[in-house]
């Protein structure tokens, strides 16, 4: 687990970008929350010089059918790829998992991220046949229920 400091905003201006265009980088308080949050786990690896080159969260849930866990938002600085970081990161992540008691852990990533796919099938990850729905919601406002 990490903790929110000056330089950890910093690389997630960085890294996020890379990572999606769509998306904002977190603010110091939100990066606070994710840390401070005991269902989410930030784990994020270092160059030898000790410069933040990349990130992942993984998320932990209890569901009535047992402890769930999903591999959030990984992102490797383009400068630190093919070293193995983000290898270090999903096996770290991988064995916290476990530790915690989840039986599998489940994440997404684009078809077009080759790299990336060929990463996750050779640590043992397989694809599933499942539909992923995402629901966007237009306002916070809204409550649980309600019909657009």
């Amino acid at each position: 687990m990490v903790e929110s400091t000056p330089e950890l905003v910093e690389a997630f201006a960085r890294l996020i970008p890379q990572l999606s265009s769509s998306s904002p980088p977190p603010t110091a308080d939100q990066l606070e929350e994710i840390a401070a949050a005991p269902s989410s786990v930030l784990l994020v690896a270092r160059a030898t010089d000790g410069t933040i080159v990349g990130s992942l969260t993984l998320a932990l849930f209890r569901v009535p059918t047992g402890l769930r866990a999903w591999i959030e938002d990984v992102v490797v600085d383009e400068s630190a790829r093919g070293a193995g970081v983000g290898e270090s990161l999903v096996i770290e992540a991988l064995g916290r998992a476990s530790a915690a008691g989840v039986k599998s852990v489940d994440l997404t990533s684009r078809p077009s991220r080759d790299a990336a796919n060929r990463l996750y099938q050779r640590l043992g990850f397989v694809a599933r046949t499942t539909n992923v729905y995402r629901r966007t919601l237009e306002s916070p406002e809204r409550s649980i229920g309600s019909v657009p």
